[in-house]
């Protein structure tokens, strides 16, 4: 039985020059792969049970987990080279100028994974944030070595290179205190009641479900415009993901509003005097 086992084992699937590719090694192959597969999803269930248990926020665990994932892959390929006889040594010795002219063609990709490092690292950035990049609100769902993942207001999946997230001014709203302030200008005609003006803006602001009556400032009168007479709403919100569409809401109300109480919103006026000769 044990001879068999032992024939079968070293069966030549594959013979070229002085190397010959045998079960054994097919077998030892997909056994690395598949305990590898293992360990991670075992690593994976106890970083989840230890992020409820010690309340760790979802972007560090998230980026354990990949920097531990990596380390186990590349560890992984070079016990299979091992196993079917080569050596990474010779492998990477032999490639060295093949790797320094790829360096020259993909500076740019070596750059966004040391980015990737970096955000891994470093934590500025988590799954989780929401960052404004380049005038656009993108909410981050992943972070790789090269490229991160994330969802825009319009339900948009973009894919970032890690480079623009660490040497672009990135805005991230997340890294704000629990509550952010917006705000609103509104403008009426002239003759307006400014006081009722005010009243009605502030309670447009604190009727919208997800506005607080606390969280909404007093309203500033800003200006004498040109058509109208201006005022800036102000209040605090948590969800600054959709923050424009609670903006949109709360101009419906005060529409509404200002319809109900006979306040009139402006257009731009121009006079213009003739004088005959």
């Amino acid at each position: 039985m044990l001879e068999s086992l032992s024939r079968l084992l070293n069966f030549e699937l594959i013979h070229y020059k002085d190397h010959s590719l045998t079960v054994f090694e097919i077998v030892s192959v997909v056994l690395i792969f598949f305990i590898t597969r293992f360990l991670l999803w075992f690593i994976r269930k106890a970083l989840l049970r230890y992020s409820k248990v010690h309340k760790l926020d979802e972007g560090t665990s998230f980026a354990l987990y990949q920097l531990i994932k990596y380390m186990l892959w590349v560890i992984a390929v070079a016990l299979m080279i091992e196993a079917v006889g080569g050596s990474v040594t010779f492998l990477l010795a032999g490639s060295a100028a093949l790797l320094v002219g790829l360096g020259m063609g993909l500076q740019q990709t070596f750059n966004d994974f040391l980015s990737g490092i970096i955000l891994l690292f470093e934590h500025s950035v988590k799954v989780g944030d929401i960052l404004e990049i380049d005038g656009e609100i993108v909410k981050i769902q992943e972070i790789g070595l090269r490229t991160s993942k994330g969802m825009t207001r319009r339900q948009i999946v973009v894919i970032l290179p890690n480079s623009l997230i660490t040497t672009n001014k990135v805005i991230n709203w997340s890294h704000q205190q629990e509550k952010t302030l917006f705000t609103i200008d509104v403008g009426v005609a002239y003759g307006s009641d400014i006081d009722k003006v005010a009243g009605i803006l502030e309670a447009s602001a604190a009727s919208h479900p997800d506005i607080d009556k606390k969280d909404v400032l007093p309203v500033r009168f800003i200006n004498f415009g040109d058509s109208s007479l201006d005022f800036q709403v102000l209040f605090f919100s948590e969800d600054i993901f959709n923050i424009e569409k609670i903006k949109s809401d709360i101009r419906k109300i005060i529409y509404k509003k200002f319809e109900e109480n006979g306040i009139s919103i402006p257009f731009p006026q121009l006079d213009l005097h003739l004088k005959s000769k």
